[in-house]
């Protein structure tokens, strides 16, 4: 196949390299080969005559503090990008067969009910005494899928949870560094459900995506099986053969996020969802179970 890859350049998209390694990739980013800024039409969209599949990534890190400068790199850089490409795909007179764009499993409300799946799962927003970071990040998920409306191709809006891989500067690296440091404990109360995918499941179920011509509109993009967040990082610490993790309480992530210039809402949110669409279409997890995937992660996670 012939795949293009807008904002390839980050942690995902070397997933998503390894897995497309014998297919042809083209990698559009702010430096490379392929250049774009992510938001006027250039000689870069040339590359999306008969493509198979297009693939957007592009977006800034939310991995920072939500003041206004980053909330409005966060949203525009998403929008912009998103509008660009839908453009694109407009003018182009061989488009790709599926457009597969990005969005996120934090669409979905704070719950620690039922899970959420596509059907029936819940949007978030509306919680009494939502935290305004949470609420923005629902309105940045709301918005990305908004702009990907209209397009002429079928369009998958990939909902993802955390994309677990043993790549550097990823968010397992980060959770297994805490581990490591012995910070590995509870966050807050501990009982805020944690929904997450294996790199492998990630770029397989992108595969199945771009090869079923009946799948479109919102996908969820994780492990059947979330679990709480004690359990999660018990079965880390275990993996890492580390038997102790110090329990942060709320106030004490407060100051650590500050810090470290991030926000709280990524280990305090409760994220139960579950990959309906996925299951109904036959896909099988090869890791199903955060153990056994913890445990396969800490065995290829690079040691120099």
């Amino acid at each position: 196949m012939r795949i293009v890859l807008a904002g390839g350049s980050g942690q995902i998209g070397r997933v998503l390299s390894r897995e497309f390694a014998e297919d042809e990739l083209v990698v559009i980013a702010r430096s490379g080969p392929v250049v774009w800024d992510g938001r006027t039409l250039g000689p870069w969209a040339e590359h999306l005559e008969g493509a198979d599949a297009l693939i957007n990534l592009a977006g800034r890190s939310v991995d920072c503090r939500y003041n206004a400068a980053n909330r409005h790199a966060i949203m525009d850089s998403r929008i912009a990008s998103t509008r660009v490409l839908r453009e694109a795909l407009a003018r182009a007179a061989n488009p790709p067969r599926v457009w597969l764009q990005s969005s996120t499993a934090t669409i979905y409300a704070d719950t620690y009910g039922a899970p959420n799946d596509e059907r029936t799962g819940v949007i978030g927003g509306l919680e009494p005494r939502l935290p305004h970071t949470w609420r923005f990040s629902i309105d940045v998920a709301r918005a990305w899928e908004e702009a990907a409306g209209g397009a002429p191709v079928r369009t998958v809006l990939m909902r993802s949870a955390m994309v677990m891989s043993p790549d550097r500067g990823g968010v397992f690296d980060t959770l297994l560094t805490l581990v490591r440091r012995r910070l590995g404990g509870r966050a807050g109360h501990g009982r805020q459900y944690v929904s997450w995918i294996h790199e492998r499941d990630f770029a397989r179920a992108l595969r199945l995506l771009i090869e079923r011509e009946d799948l479109f509109g919102p996908v969820n993009l994780a492990a059947p099986n979330p679990l709480p967040y004690a359990e999660f990082m018990r079965a880390l610490r275990a993996a890492a053969g580390v038997h102790f993790g110090l329990p942060a309480t709320r106030w004490m992530l407060e100051a650590g996020a500050f810090v470290l210039r991030t926000e709280t809402e990524l280990v305090l949110k409760s994220r139960r969802v579950v990959p309906g669409r996925l299951l109904e279409a036959g896909f099988v997890f090869e890791q199903p179970d955060w153990p056994a995937a913890a445990r396969d992660l800490v065995s290829r996670y690079p040691t120099g």
